[in-house]
């Protein structure tokens, strides 16, 4: 008798794709709901790309671990830039995207029972992930400015906690988490002999005077610590699918077992453009990290309009919005308002129960990404999410 996995029946179905299908049953539409940026990599790099190719050895299966001279770059933008040092205490592993690097990872420390402790609101792949290898995620609330908790977070350890999953700056809230608590988490999984999984996708992506910190950094962190990142976000390159993680190296059998099943390698051209961008650098990210800081406080400021009845720590990376609004009322579909978005006021955003917000009737969050748009589809956009929740609230 025929019957789909159990395991996948425990994992939530995505909600980008059914946030998706509201814009294209809605003709004209703006998405505030997407995660990525409104920019491309370099179009000098993209344009290298037919002649980097010409070498037919390259359509062979290339290195599980990634390609070489890509991976001497990365290791020295690792070092340059986060203060990670590889050595001989860790390696660099080049994926198809940072998601498949965490869902690599999972699978090369857990076994199905297995426990990950995810600070509240999570990255809902990441969430995702952990239930497709059979594991647990364990969910810790965080502080009202969305900044962790570290005494929580050690309460929550298990005999059967294998990680701590850290995303900062973070996806859906915005926040950049302090070197000091990052610090206080990454001493914590040493102390209890557990990994820390650091999500850095958003490297980049900071304001007002907040810095990006790799606990990976730190001295004998790399014995125990994962630092996930991906040229989605700083280098326009999401559909590109090219992410790399640094892991410790006593792993190394598990990751390349692991790597070479699911992909062999990551593709090609997406290593090769890769290689091409990195010569660009941060210098030539910075000027539109700059520009979405000046559309952030257009963005604040519209959503002030709304008072009291929306509440938003002002956060300092990413370019997201984490909004709670009042509750739903029992009866209602928690998508009901994402529907009346669209349908009266061709806007969406991301409902919160994605990132584990589930109790929609004491808050409906709703997540704004302000990356994905010129910045004058931005403002109309919030302008008309703005006019959405008051009449949706009969502010």
């Amino acid at each position: 008798m025929k019957r789909f996995s159990l395991r996948m029946a425990a994992v939530d179905t995505p909600i980008i794709p059914a946030v998706a299908a509201l814009v294209v049953n809605n003709p004209g539409t703006i998405s505030l709901g997407q995660g990525v940026v409104n920019y491309g990599p370099p179009a000098e790099a993209i344009a290298a790309l037919p002649g980097l190719m010409g070498d037919v050895q390259l359509n062979k299966y290339q290195a599980v671990m990634g390609y070489p001279a890509l991976v001497d770059a990365l290791k020295q933008k690792l070092a340059q830039e986060n203060g990670i040092q590889t050595g001989s205490d860790a390696m660099v592993m080049v994926t198809a995207g940072s998601n498949m690097a965490f869902l690599n990872c999972v699978l090369a420390v857990a076994d199905p029972g297995d426990e990950f402790i995810l600070p509240m609101p999570f990255y809902f792949n990441q969430e995702m992930a952990i239930r497709m290898c059979g594991c647990t995620p364990v969910t810790v609330a965080t502080n009202d400015d969305w900044s962790l908790d570290v005494q929580a977070l050690a309460a929550a350890i298990t005999p059967r906690t294998r990680a701590i999953v850290t995303v900062s700056p973070n996806n859906p809230t915005g926040a950049v988490y302090s070197r000091e608590s990052l610090t206080a988490v990454n001493a914590l999984c040493a102390e209890r002999g557990i990994y820390h999984f650091c999500d850095e996708a958003y490297e980049y992506f900071t304001y007002d005077g907040a810095t990006h910190f790799s606990p990976a950094s730190l001295p004998g962190a790399l014995r125990h610590t994962f630092s996930f990142f991906s040229m989605s976000k700083n280098y326009g390159m999401a559909s590109w699918r090219l992410g790399y993680v640094v892991f410790p190296v006593d792993l190394f059998d598990a990751m390349n077992k692991v790597q070479d099943t699911n992909l062999i390698c990551a593709p090609v051209p997406s290593q090769l453009l890769a290689l091409e961008v990195l010569k660009f650098g941060r210098a030539w990210v910075q000027p539109k990290v700059d520009a979405l800081g000046v559309v952030r406080e257009n963005v604040y400021a519209a959503l002030g309009s709304l008072g009291d009845q929306a509440q938003f720590p002002k956060t300092q990376g990413a370019f997201y919005v984490l909004m709670k609004l009042p509750g739903l009322a029992p009866d209602q579909d928690p998508l009901a308002f994402n529907r009346a978005m669209a349908e009266k006021h061709r806007v969406v955003s991301v409902p919160g129960f994605a990132f584990g917000l589930t109790r929609t009737t004491e808050a409906n969050y709703q997540r704004l990404s302000y990356g994905a748009l010129e910045p004058e589809s931005v403002v109309q956009g919030v302008e008309r999410y703005v006019a959405a929740v008051k009449d949706w609230y009969r502010i």
